[in-house]
């Protein structure tokens, strides 16, 4: 039995990483067209033979919901087109905040997503950093969940900080900066926050001793930067020497930027599985699409990608 051929497509959000996905691959990009109509309704058409094939649709998830929409239609059209298997490579995966009930009449938004997905005939998620682990179990079919410290480790190494010190900006994110220090030899001290309401914080303190010491805070999400911009300032003034943020996805909406700018932060290193809206120069970008590319081929030819969760870098 012949082995499918793979095919590598993106929507309209993604295309950036995805023509960088392709290459690092070894191919170039499937031909998509996606007609619009006066309406703003829209409709993907593949311009090629997926009979039979191995399909790899890019799309992130990041607002607009059209993003999360065209994902959809293009599997569907996959789907009905014959594909032999349909695989949604989703680098940012949007509404995965919304993971559980954490008040009365409230929707559990990730559930949803996971369920439209496998609806529309999705066999396999490829993803990375997950604002939480537990959504990979909304899913009836395989997800490989990626880390993008495989990214960001080798990066805080060679920055050969004297005093490297890990932190997360609450205490939702403290298990993602204790693996970061076990690893880094580091020390490890922890913000603490109040909300007053979403992304408005109240009160933030620190647990530890950043006296002298440079600072890392890790995240998964940078959204308004409201708490690490205030996180930056608070450490710098219990005696921090410099403060650096490392997070996998740059939302970076509403003030955000500004805000960056504004702050106490060094550098703000991410990734690019959402695109920057505007220059900053305090963002270093660090390119996920030799960590996807390589777990595509692993994915096709049936290989472990077990060597990702241990930190590992590929480069």
């Amino acid at each position: 039995m012949s082995t499918p051929i793979v095919n590598i497509v993106s929507g309209r959000a993604t295309r950036y990483l995805a023509e960088k996905i392709a290459a690092c691959y070894g191919k170039t990009l499937g031909e998509i067209h996606i007609s619009t109509f006066s309406d703003g309704e829209f409709q993907p058409s593949f311009e090629e033979t997926v009979r039979g094939n191995e399909m790899f649709i890019i799309q992130s998830t990041f607002a607009p919901s059209d993003n999360l929409f065209e994902l959809l239609l293009m599997i569907d059209a996959a789907k009905r087109a014959s594909a032999k298997t349909i695989v949604a490579v989703i680098p940012y995966f949007g509404y995965a905040r919304q993971d559980r009930k954490d008040k009365p009449r409230v929707p559990i938004g990730s559930k949803l997503i996971a369920n439209l997905l496998c609806a529309a005939g999705v066999n396999r998620i490829i993803t990375m950093d997950l604002h939480a682990d537990q959504i990979q179990g909304f899913f009836d079919v395989p997800v490989d969940h990626l880390y993008g410290s495989t990214m960001f480790v080798p990066y805080i190494k060679n920055l050969n900080l004297p005093n490297l010190t890990m932190s997360s900006p609450d205490t939702g994110g403290t298990r993602r900066a204790a693996a970061y220090a076990k690893f880094l030899n580091s020390d490890l001290v922890i913000c603490y926050k109040q909300r007053a309401k979403a992304n408005v914080v109240e009160k933030l303190t620190v647990i530890g001793d950043v006296e002298g010491k440079d600072v890392v805070l890790v995240d998964d999400i940078i959204d308004t930067a409201g708490t690490l911009s205030k996180a930056s300032e608070m450490l710098m003034e219990k005696g921090a020497a410099s403060v650096r943020a490392v997070a996998s996805h740059p939302v970076l909406s509403g003030k955000a930027y500004e805000r960056l700018e504004k702050s106490a932060l060094t550098e703000i290193i991410v990734s690019d599985t959402i695109p920057l809206r505007q220059e900053s120069t305090k963002i270093t970008v660090l390119t996920s699409s030799h960590l996807f590319a390589d777990v595509i081929g692993r994915v096709h030819n049936y290989e472990s990608i077990s060597t990702h969760f241990k930190f590992n870098p590929i480069l």
